[in-house]
C-alpha cells in the first residue's frame, strides 16, 4: 500500500505490540490505513527494539501527535513503566477481527512463545497458553536449530515429505527426545519437518481447543501462520477448511498491532509526539529484586587452581602418524553428538572427534572415519571396533563395526580407567542423565532421567543460542559472574520466562549463564539422583559427559556436593573411550569396520514401509546399504527387524490381550440388540466380566477397534484436556469407533471403586478411571441418555448391581435374568484372572528351563493396549528376556510397609508384585508410568523403595503418545547389563500358596 502523505500536526493512532520474541508497531489515519508497519525480532532487548522503532517512525513522522497504546505478552511491565495506556491483546485481536473480517467464527494466533484461541461464534470464548511455550514459534525455532537448518528451510523440507511421524509438541524438549531417535535411526529430514508442523497443530487442537470444535471461517494470525507454507497446510488439513474458510491476512503478523491501534483510538490519554513517547521509553525503570547466590569464582588464581587440579586426570596422548601396531574403535552415537576414540594397545589416545551430528550420525561418523583413514600410519592396524548410544544400530550395520555395547556399560569402563575405586558415576549428555551406583566392580543401579530432557546439555546449548552466543563463549561468562540468578531447576521452556523476567530485573547475560549451570546442577542432583546428602552418591564420583567440560556446571556440581570430584580430561570423549577399550578386550584379532575405499562409495537409500507381521502393525524405516547390508528401524520385535524367532517364550502381555479381543468370537444367534464396549481404561482389566453378562442377556457385542494413532485422532476434538493422560485420551477416539458401528447404545459405567481384593487400605479406581464416561458424554455432542449408558456401580454391592442395571436395562431383561446374568459375569471374571495366574507359572517355568530373567512389566490394566505400550513388552522379549504382568503374581505376597495410604487397586497390585519380586532372585520390575498421572507421583516411589531396600533394581518407563522406543530401549538394556541377565541367579522356591484376601466388610458408595 501507497504511504498517504502525514500533515504535520495530524494526529494517528499507533499500536505497538511487544510480544514474547517481537515488537510489532503500526500506524493507523483516522480511516484506519494502515501508514506504517514493522515487524522485528527483539531478543530479550524489549526496550531497545522498541525505540529503535520509534526512532524509525520520529524520521518518518517528526512532529506527528499520536494516541498510542501498547499491548502483547511482554508489554505490561514496559506499558507500566513508561505510563503508556495498556490493552490486553486478545481484546485488541477481537477489535482487529470485528473491524477486518466479522465473518470470521473463529481466530487462531500463534506468537514467538504465545498461543491463543478466540471463539467468536456459540459464545465468545478466548483461550491462552500458560507458562508453556510448547507449540509456538519459539518451538518450531529450536526444531530447526536441532535440525540445523533455518526456518525457511525447515519450511521448504515440510512441504516435501511424504509421511509424518508422531511428536510431542508440549515443550520443545520433550519434542527433541523424540526427534532425535528419528534422525538417528535414518528417518529423512523432509518427514521429520512435516512432523513438527503436525505436533503445533495437534497441540493447538488439543490443548487450546480442549474438546470445543473449530469450524466454519477462521482467522490465522501471528509470525508463523505468516511465514510458514507447511504449517498453514497442515492447519488446513487437520480442520478440514478450504481456501474460503481459512483467512490467512497479509498482515497477520501485525495484526494484533493493528488491533492496538484502534483501541487507542478511543484513547482519553493527551496524544503525543513521537520524541516525547521515546523519552517515555527510555525513561523507563522496572523495579524488581533478583534472587542471587555467591560467584562461582572470587578472582583469577582461584580459578587457576580449580583447573590444575582437573587437569591432572587425563590419558596419555599418542600420534596417529607416528603409531604402529594394533588400534581399536570406539564410537558414541549420542543424542546430540557424535564422538570417536582410536586408542593403542597401552590405552593412549591416537586420535579423537567429537561434533555436533546436526541430526546426520551416519554422515558423522563416516567423515570422522575418513580422516582418521588419511592421516593414520600405514602401519597402525584397526584391530576392533565398538559403538554405543543412541545410533548405535545404524552404525553397526552400515560401517561394519564389530560390537554394540549399551551406553552404561560404555561409560563405566572408562570411568574405572580413571578411577579403579569409582562408586558413583555420573554422565550428563545432551538429552541425557545417566548415573550408576558402582559395588564389587560391577553396576549396582542405573538412574536415569526420565524423557524430558530437562537439566541436560540441551538445556544449556538453548539458551546460549537465544541469547545470542555460541556454547562455549556463554560457558565462560559465567565463570566470575558477580551475582548469579538463583533460577531453580524447573525445564528449558518453564525456565524462560524466568530468565525474562531476570533480564529485566537487571541481571547480565554472565549472571544468567552461572545460574543456567546451576540449575543443571540442581536438577540433576535434586530430581534425577534424588540425593539427600554427599553419602548417597559415594567417596569416588567420577563426572563426564560433554556437559561437564563446562567448568562452570562442574563448579556447581563440587558446590552443590561440598566434595571434589574427579573429572577425566576427555569428559565428552568417555563414551567413545568406554566403547574404544570394551573393542580392544573383545576383539578377535580383527575387524570388520569399512575400509576407506569402501567408506568413499557408501551410499544408502531410506524406504517406509509397514510391518504386517502382527497386529502392531509397526511403521518401519528400512536403510538399504550399498554394501549390502541393510538396517531396520520403528520395529518392536525380532519379526519386524526380519529375524526368525528361536525359542521364543510366550509373552503374558500379548496373551492378555489377544484372550480380550477374542471374546467376541461367542455371539447370540438372534440378538436382541447390540451394545459397544470401548475398549479402554477399566474394560481391560473387567470385560469377561460385562461381555459375559451382555451376551448372557442376550445381546451383541461390539468392541471398538484395536488402537492406533487414528484412534486418538478421531477422538482429538472432543479431548477437553491436554493434561490428561494418553488412556484416557484415546476413550474419546473409541466412543467414535462404537458410534460408527451404529450400535444401539454404549455401556461405559461410571465406579468410584474397584473389587475389593483385600491387603489393601481401601479399592478405589483413580478418578480418571472412576468418572471419565461422564466426562466424555458431557464433551461429545452426539451422545445422550439413550445412546450412553454411564450408571455408578460398585461391584462390591451384588444387590445394589442388580437394581441399578435393571433400571438402564428393563426394556431387555427382568431383575432375575440380570442377576444370573451377573453371577455368570463374575464366575468369568474370575476363571479370567485365574487363567492370567497359571499362564504367568508357565512361562516363568518355561523362562527357568531356559535359564532367562523373567521381567515383571508392571502397569495398569490398560497398559495392555498397544497403542498404549508401543510394544515394549515385545522389545523386552527381543532382549532376552520374559515377560509377565503385575496382576499375574500380585497374589503371591502381602502388601509390605508403606510410607503412603494404600487405597487404589491398580496400585496396590503393583506394591505387592513388587514384594513378591524382592523374594525371587531371577525377577526384576519395570514399572509402565503414562504421562499426566499424578497418583504414579506417589506409587513410583513406594515400588522404588521396596525394590531398593531389597537390592533390586528399579527401572521406571514413561509413556504416552510417542511410539518411539529408543530411550526405552536404552534403559532396559542398561537394567540387563546391571544385572547380568545373561546368567541369573539360581531362583528361589515359589511361595507355596496364594497369599489370602483380606476379609473385611466392602465399602460401600
Amino acid at each position: 500500500m501507497s504511504e498517504i502523505k502525514l500533515q504535520q500536526k495530524a494526529a494517528y493512532t499507533l499500536g505497538i505490540d511487544v510480544g514474547s520474541t517481537t515488537v510489532k508497531t503500526v500506524i493507523l489515519n483516522a480511516d484506519h490505513h494502515v501508514l506504517h508497519s514493522t515487524y522485528q525480532r527483539h531478543f530479550s532487548k524489549v526496550k531497545e527494539a522498541v525505540s529503535e522503532q520509534l526512532q524509525a517512525i520520529i524520521k518518518e513522522h517528526p512532529a506527528t501527535l499520536f494516541s498510542v497504546h501498547m499491548t502483547g505478552s511482554a508489554g505490561l511491565g514496559l506499558a507500566t513503566a513508561a505510563k503508556i495506556p495498556f490493552v490486553q491483546e486478545v481484546h485488541a485481536a477481537f477489535l482487529a477481527v470485528k473491524e477486518r473480517y466479522p465473518e470470521a467464527d473463529a481466530v487462531i494466533e500463534l506468537g514467538g512463545e504465545d498461543a491463543k484461541i478466540i471463539f467468536l461464534t456459540g459464545g465468545v470464548e478466548q483461550r491462552m497458553n500458560g507458562s508453556c511455550a510448547g507449540g509456538t514459534g519459539a518451538f518450531i525455532d529450536q526444531m530447526a536449530t536441532l535440525l540445523d537448518v533455518t526456518v525457511d528451510e525447515l519450511d521448504q523440507m515440510a512441504l516435501q515429505a511424504d509421511r509424518t511421524y508422531p511428536i510431542a509438541a508440549r515443550c520443545g524438549v520433550f519434542a527433541k527426545s523424540d526427534i532425535q531417535p528419528l534422525l538417528n535411526q535414518g528417518a529423512k529430514r523432509e518427514n521429520v519437518a512435516a512432523s513438527i508442523y503436525q505436533a503445533v497443530v495437534d497441540q493447538t487442537v488439543s490443548g487450546l481447543a480442549q474438546g470445543r470444535k473449530i469450524q466454519g471461517y477462521v482467522l490465522f494470525l501471528g509470525g508463523p501462520l505468516s511465514f510458514l507454507q507447511g504449517l498453514r497446510n497442515a492447519f488446513m488439513q487437520t480442520l478440514h477448511l478450504d481456501a474460503e474458510h481459512a483467512i490467512f491476512p497479509v498482515d497477520g503478523r501485525t495484526f494484533v498491532a493493528y488491533g492496538c491501534a484502534l483501541a487507542a483510538e478511543n484513547s482519553a490519554d493527551k496524544p503525543v509526539t513521537g520524541e516525547a513517547l521515546l523519552k517515555q521509553i527510555e525513561s523507563a525503570e522496572t523495579n524488581h529484586t533478583v534472587i542471587a547466590d555467591k560467584p562461582l569464582f572470587g578472582y583469577q588464581e582461584e580459578y587457576d587452581r580449580f583447573r590444575e587440579r582437573h587437569a591432572q586426570n587425563d590419558v596419555v596422548h599418542g600420534d596417529l602418524h607416528t603409531y604402529q601396531g594394533n588400534a581399536y574403535l570406539g564410537v558414541d552415537a549420542g543424542s546430540t553428538t557424535t564422538k570417536v576414540a582410536l586408542i593403542g594397545e597401552d590405552n593412549s589416545l591416537l586420535y579423537s572427534f567429537y561434533e555436533t551430528n546436526k541430526g546426520q550420525p551416519l554422515e558423522c561418523v563416516k567423515r570422522a572415519l575418513e580422516t582418521l583413514y588419511q592421516k593414520k600410519n600405514p602401519n597402525l592396524k584397526i584391530c576392533g571396533s565398538a559403538v554405543t548410544g543412541y545410533g548405535e544400530e545404524m552404525l553397526k550395520a552400515g560401517l561394519g563395526i564389530d560390537f554394540g555395547i549399551v551406553e552404561t556399560v560404555a561409560h563405566f569402563r572408562a570411568a574405572e580407567f580413571f578411577c579403579p575405586d569409582v562408586d558413583f558415576i555420573i554422565d550428563i549428555g545432551g538429552q541425557d542423565i545417566k548415573c550408576f551406583q558402582i559395588k564389587n566392580g560391577a553396576i549396582d543401579s542405573i538412574m536415569l532421567n526420565e524423557a524430558c530432557s530437562s537439566g541436560c546439555g540441551s538445556f544449556i546449548q538453548a539458551f546460549a543460542n537465544a541469547l545470542g552466543y555460541d556454547v562455549a563463549e556463554f560457558a565462560k561468562l559465567g565463570l566470575f559472574a558477580e551475582r548469579p540468578v538463583d533460577l531453580g531447576s524447573r525445564c528449558t521452556v518453564f525456565m524462560n520466562s524466568s530468565v525474562k523476567q531476570a533480564q529485566k530485573d537487571g541481571a547480565t547475560v554472565a549472571d544468567i549463564s552461572a545460574g543456567l549451570s546451576g540449575s543443571i546442577v540442581k536438577n540433576a542432583i535434586y530430581k534425577v539422583i534424588r540425593a539427600k546428602s554427599p553419602e548417597d552418591l559415594g567417596k569416588h564420583i567420577v563426572v563426564q559427559g560433554g556437559t561437564f567440560l563446562n567448568d562452570a556446571v562442574l563448579r556447581c556440581f563440587e558446590r552443590e556436593m561440598g566434595r571434589d570430584v574427579i573429572r577425566p580430561a576427555i569428559s565428552g570423549l568417555m563414551g567413545a573411550f568406554g566403547a574404544a577399550i570394551y573393542a580392544k578386550e573383545h576383539t578377535s584379532g580383527s575387524s570388520t569396520l569399512l575400509s576407506l575405499m569402501d567408506l568413499h562409495t557408501l551410499t544408502y537409500r531410506t524406504q517406509n514401509t509397514t510391518c504386517n507381521g502382527c497386529t502392531a502393525h509397526c511403521n518401519l524405516q528400512i536403510l538399504r546399504f550399498s554394501n549390502g547390508k541393510r538396517f531396520i528401524a520403528g520395529n518392536r520385535c525380532e519379526r519386524g527387524a526380519g529375524v526368525s524367532k528361536k525359542d521364543q517364550i510366550p509373552n503374558l502381555v500379548d496373551w492378555k490381550y489377544e484372550t480380550l479381543r477374542s471374546l467376541t468370537d461367542r455371539q447370540p444367534e438372534q440378538p436382541k440388540a447390540t451394545v459397544g464396549l470401548p475398549m479402554a481404561l477399566h474394560y481391560y482389566d473387567q470385560l469377561p466380566l460385562w461381555y459375559t453378562f451382555f451376551t448372557d442377556l442376550g445381546f451383541a457385542v461390539k468392541l471398538s477397534e484395536e488402537s492406533t494413532r487414528k484412534t486418538y485422532y478421531k477422538g482429538q476434538s472432543t479431548i477437553p484436556s491436554d493434561t490428561v493422560c494418553y488412556p484416557a485420551k484415546l476413550a474419546h477416539g473409541h466412543i467414535e469407533s462404537l458410534l460408527e458401528q451404529n450400535v444401539d447404545f454404549i455401556f461405559y459405567p461410571c465406579m468410584t471403586y474397584n473389587l475389593d481384593e483385600g491387603d489393601s487400605d481401601n479399592h478405589y479406581n483413580c478418578p480418571v478411571v472412576a468418572y471419565y464416561p461422564e466426562l466424555l458424554l458431557a464433551n461429545n455432542e452426539k451422545l445422550n441418555e439413550q445412546n450412553f449408558l454411564h450408571p455408578f456401580l460398585d461391584l462390591n454391592r451384588r444387590k445394589h448391581l442388580i437394581t441399578v442395571l435393571y433400571a438402564c436395562l428393563s426394556d431387555y431383561a427382568t431383575k432375575k435374568e440380570i442377576a444370573a446374568a451377573l453371577e455368570h459375569g463374575f464366575a468369568a471374571l474370575e476363571q479370567y484372572r485365574n487363567q492370567i495366574a497359571q499362564t504367568a507359572q508357565e512361562i516363568v517355568r518355561q523362562a527357568r528351563a531356559a535359564g532367562k530373567t523373567i521381567l515383571v512389566l508392571a502397569g495398569r490394566p490398560y497398559h495392555i493396549d498397544p497403542e498404549i505400550n508401543h510394544g515394549i513388552h515385545k522389545l523386552i522379549s527381543s532382549l532376552g528376556m520374559a515377560v509377565i504382568t503385575e496382576d499375574s503374581i500380585a497374589g503371591l505376597a502381602h502388601t509390605p510397609e508403606l510410607q503412603a495410604l494404600n487405597q487404589w487397586t491398580y496400585h496396590s497390585r503393583m506394591y505387592r508384585a513388587a514384594q513378591y519380586v524382592t523374594t525371587q532372585p531371577d525377577f526384576q520390575l519395570v514399572q509402565l508410568v503414562s504421562f499426566g498421572c499424578g497418583i504414579d507421583a506417589i506409587t513410583t516411589d513406594e515400588v522404588r523403595r521396596i525394590l531398593e531396600q531389597s537390592g533390586k533394581l528399579y527401572t521406571q518407563l514413561k509413556i504416552d503418545e510417542i511410539s518411539n522406543l529408543g530411550a526405552a530401549k536404552i534403559r532396559l538394556r542398561s537394567l540387563k547389563a546391571a544385572i547380568g541377565a545373561d546368567v541369573p541367579p539360581k531362583p528361589a522356591a515359589a511361595p507355596s500358596e496364594v497369599a489370602p484376601k483380606n476379609e473385611k466388610e466392602p465399602v460401600s458408595v
